[in-house]
């Protein structure tokens, strides 16, 4: 048997204090997550981010780092998702846009806003890519080659 991880690219963006999230809807259930979504073929990681990020929000962002790379493995799937994620800044709002389906609102929250709700986060991977970013961790973008 081959096993695979789904990679998925993800955006920390931060706002006055404020970090940009969506909630979703999931098997019936609103779940909280940064603005993230499978890497499609044909597209750099840092592309995959700015997509997924215009998609899931209407906001236009820039990617500045690399914040980390996550795996985690839900017990009630059979497969792992690597999470390529990155630090981010919001450029602008294209508030005619229309969100990806299933995504119910885009909502931005403090940290504190954001622990009191980790029963609706999506997975670990939430607060602790906000944890990360607060911890001022970063690597430079270059560190991602595609050749």
């Amino acid at each position: 048997m081959t096993w695979s991880a789904h990679v998925v690219v993800a955006c920390v963006v931060e706002r006055d204090g404020r970090f940009l999230v969506v909630e979703e809807r999931i098997n019936g259930e609103t779940m909280i997550n940064q603005p993230a979504g499978h890497w499609e073929q044909g597209e750099t990681l840092v592309e995959g981010a700015i997509r997924e990020a215009l998609e899931e929000t209407a906001w236009s962002v820039t990617p500045t780092a690399v914040l980390g790379l996550y795996h985690h493995e839900p017990e009630d799937l059979g497969y792992g998702f690597l999470r390529v994620a990155f630090v981010a800044t919001a450029d602008r709002e294209h508030p005619e846009r229309e969100l990806d389906a299933g995504i119910e609102r885009v909502v931005w929250l403090t940290r504190t806003e954001l622990q009191a709700r980790a029963s609706e986060h999506r997975s670990p991977m939430v607060l602790r890519c906000i944890d990360d970013y607060l911890a001022g961790r970063r690597f430079p973008l270059d560190m991602l080659v595609h050749l």
